[in-house]
Order: structure tokens, then C-alpha cells, then sequence
């Protein structure tokens, strides 16, 4: 690890997934090391994990003089009390305000966008709402799945991220605000948005299948010797228009290629 990007001001980093600890990773790479991080499991240097974010979090926070935070998918809503503390900035993996909200890279699938990226947004009491400092653009391969560009977006923000830093610890960043006319927004996702009907659009349910894939998935239902089979769809591709099934799991039953589904007398509901 180098040490000649290091910060003469005190940032804290607030964030908990895999996608977190990759951010993380590349920042102590860089030399920016956080005096402080807020997250859920141990890490190896100081650490709150509060159930709450609350007056007694912030207070403690307080003690910690820091001039600024950066947030990854840290997943609690932070209070304007600690907003007003010091500026805090959050990695968004959308090209805001496209996409504010929980699940930004499965929307551009389902929504058949040709770009997608990260920002860099300082963070304000509405969400994804904030002046943004930085912001990258990427195409989106036609067959690329969430869990594929996600990790892609997430390699992208390292960069930005390092590259960010010195503008934003200077205390002044130059910042963009959101045109809030354009903003569409986005929920989490349910098991029930995975359920598909083989009769709808294909390019429709093949943006289904790459947008959920991993989890939670797409399935439907077949029937077969007058039951009915929910079943998951493990591989799919699409020829033309038309989604074509490769790899299926019934129910209560291991991964079969969808030809030996269909021979054994199933048929879709």
C-alpha cells in the first residue's frame, strides 16, 4: 500500500456488502485510509455498528472529528443530524437521477437501457437526490446479467472513487445538481417480481432473466400429469425475438436441459 495519497483530514467510510469491502480495499490501496468505519461485521480497524442511528451514534460520531464520509450500500437511512455533522458522499450505480433507489442495476436491464454508470453524489435528506461530484458512463452488453454488471459498475467506482478523493477532501468540490424533472425511481425487489409468463414478449422476460438473475430468479409454471410444477428458469438465451429456454429446475427436482422437461410431458400453464 502506498502511502503518498494519504489525507491531512479525517474521513469516515460507511458501508457493509462485498461491493463495500472492494470500495474499501481500493481506497487503503491508494493510500486513503478512513479513521473511522460504520458497518455490521468486524473489521480490522476501528468500527461502530450501531442498530440505530440515532443521538447516541451521532454523539459518538462527533468524538471521531471527521471531515467527511463516503457511504457504499451501507442499507440504513442516514438522519440529517448526521448529515449536518460533516458532508457525506455516496457511490450510486446509476446515472442519476435515472434510477434513484434500491436497485438501479437490475432497472436498467428491465427497462432495456443502453447505458448505465456510476455517480458520485453528496448525500442529501431525500434519496439519491444530491449534487453530484463525479459521474461515468458504460455501455451494457445485450446479454450481461445484473450480477455481472454490477461487478463491472462496482470496478468502475474504485476508480472514480481514488481518482475523487483529492477533490473531495479539498472541502470545496466542484458539484452538479440533479435535474429533478428527469429523476425515476426504483423499490426493492420481491421472489413475485421473478414470476414470468412464457407467453409475454421475449425480449421482455430474457431483460427479466438478466436483471434477476442469481436471485431472486425467474420461474413459471408448467402442468404435468395434472399438477402443477413451479419452475425455475436456469439458462435462457434469446434468438430474434423469441426466449429460448436452455436450463430449467422444477420443483422438488435437480437442473435438467428444458428438451427433457418438455419429453417428460410438461407442459407450460
Amino acid at each position: 500500500m502506498t502511502n503518498e495519497n494519504n489525507l491531512k483530514n479525517k474521513f469516515a467510510f460507511f458501508g457493509t456488502p462485498q461491493l463495500a469491502v472492494e470500495i474499501l480495499d481500493a481506497l487503503a490501496e491508494a493510500g486513503y485510509l478512513p479513521a473511522l468505519i460504520v458497518t455490521m461485521p468486524d473489521r480490522a480497524i476501528e468500527v461502530l455498528k450501531p442498530e440505530k442511528l440515532d443521538a447516541v451514534f451521532v454523539d459518538a460520531f462527533k468524538t471521531h472529528g471527521i471531515d467527511f464520509s463516503i457511504v457504499v450500500a451501507y442499507g440504513k437511512i442516514l438522519p440529517q443530524a448526521l448529515l449536518d455533522l460533516a458532508p457525506m458522499y455516496n457511490i450510486h450505480y446509476s446515472l442519476l437521477p435515472r434510477w434513484r433507489g434500491a436497485t438501479p442495476v437490475e432497472s436498467v436491464i428491465l427497462a432495456g437501457d443502453a447505458e448505465t454508470g456510476v455517480a458520485i453524489q453528496r448525500i442529501v435528506h431525500k434519496l439519491d437526490a444530491g449534487p453530484l461530484v463525479a459521474v461515468e458512463k458504460t455501455p451494457i452488453g445485450s446479454d450481461e446479467t445484473a450480477p455481472v454488471l454490477r461487478s463491472r459498475l462496482n470496478d468502475i467506482a474504485k476508480k472514480l472513487l481514488v481518482n475523487t478523493m483529492p477533490k473531495i477532501a479539498s472541502g470545496d468540490p466542484s458539484l452538479s445538481e440533479q435535474d429533478d424533472s428527469a429523476a425515476t425511481s426504483c423499490g426493492k425487489m420481491s421472489k413475485e417480481d421473478g414470476l414470468v409468463d412464457l407467453a409475454d414478449d421475449g425480449l421482455e422476460n430474457y431483460r427479466k432473466f438478466r436483471a434477476y438473475f442469481g436471485w431472486p430468479g425467474i420461474h413459471t409454471y408448467f402442468e404435468r400429469g395434472g399438477k402443477r410444477i413451479r419452475t425455475i428458469i436456469v439458462g435462457a438465451h434469446l434468438e430474434g425475438s423469441k426466449l429460448i429456454l436452455d436450463t430449467v429446475k422444477p420443483e422438488g427436482k435437480g437442473e435438467m436441459p428444458y428438451q427433457d422437461f418438455l419429453r417428460s410431458g410438461a407442459t407450460p400453464v
